[in-house]
């Protein structure tokens, strides 16, 4: 997020991006500046100041949100969260994390893999159409259409992953027919990566982790309490999950296709170094494909499912 970017009345949230942004108030407003650009809020209307990146507050302004009990959440320039500024004795964020805590994380993943499974396949019909090929083998599309509808019945965590992870890997194994073999990519691996390919979806997938950060935090969610996932971040690994094959996949996989050669990377016997080239070139492609406004209701459809006990509508 290098751009000053203000989301007001659309959002239980204010978010500053960026850098160089001057935030100051009067008694009845905040007021935004970056070089010759205003933006005035009632400061009362703002509950959740969030500043992603370097600008500048004074404690004035601190003061002045803080005792009309607004928060105000700091992030780095990728959207990973670094800490908050809260009124004193507020338990506002304590209550909406112990209703997180609470909910039944069964039914929440058994949405979250269902609809992984079906954006991915949404994205494999999208090739095969543009392209006029075919990427399953025989069987593939009937075991993951069934893997869909058995989701449905798992009843304990653990089968939910195991199937959710078993899908994921065939996914990106059928993806890899599309790809030059060269690249000896297979299927998605963890860190460090050793081709491009899985370098090149670890940076849009790190992009979009940063972006769907903000709107937990703003939310007073706890990133680490997680439905499918466990541990650090674990809740926005959730709910970006059924997003990558819209936003991030698509990029990665027509530029591997298309434009990416030899001298964009480099490859040790511990890792791949993409080049920075590429990388600047990655950047401003995800940035046009990444819909922060999706991802902004992902994280509300989920907040509201858990607060009124309704079902949780996944996007993807």
């Amino acid at each position: 997020m290098h751009f000053l970017e203000l989301i007001g009345t659309d959002y239980p949230w204010l978010s500053v991006s960026g850098f160089g942004a001057h935030i100051k108030s009067t008694q009845k407003l905040l007021i935004v500046q970056k070089k010759n650009n205003y933006e005035q809020f009632p400061i009362e209307t703002v509950k959740n100041l969030l500043l992603i990146g370097g600008h500048t507050l004074s404690t004035t302004t601190v003061i002045q949100l803080v005792k009309n009990g607004a928060f105000i959440s700091f992030f780095e320039a990728d959207g990973s969260p670094v800490g908050t500024i809260q009124p004193f004795d507020d338990r506002s964020i304590t209550k909406i994390q112990e209703i997180q805590q609470s909910i039944p994380r069964q039914r929440y993943a058994i949405k979250i893999a269902q609809s992984s499974i079906k954006s991915r396949l949404m994205a494999i019909e999208r090739i095969e159409e543009n392209q006029k090929i075919s990427l399953f083998y025989e069987g593939e599309l009937e075991f993951l259409l069934k893997s869909h509808d058995e989701l449905a019945f798992l009843i304990k965590l653990d089968e939910i992953r195991r199937l959710h992870r078993l899908t994921s890997d065939m996914y990106y194994e059928i993806m890899s027919r599309n790809t030059p073999p060269d690249f000896v990519f297979r299927r998605r691996t963890s860190r460090p990566q050793l081709d491009p390919i899985n370098a090149m979806l670890s940076i849009g997938y790190a992009m979009l982790y940063g972006n769907c950060c903000v709107p937990v935090v703003g939310l007073h969610l706890d990133p680490d309490i997680g439905l499918i996932h466990d541990g650090r971040g674990s809740l926005v690994h959730d709910l970006i999950e059924p997003l990558k094959a819209e936003m991030i996949d698509p990029i990665v996989f027509q530029v591997a296709r298309e434009k990416l050669k030899s001298n964009d990377y480099e490859q040790t016997p511990t890792r791949c170094i993409l080049s920075d080239d590429l990388i600047k070139q990655m950047i401003g492609m995800l940035y046009k494909t990444i819909n922060n406004k999706k991802i902004n209701e992902q994280v509300i459809n989920f907040c509201n499912s858990m607060q009124n006990n309704t079902e949780f509508k996944v996007l993807y």
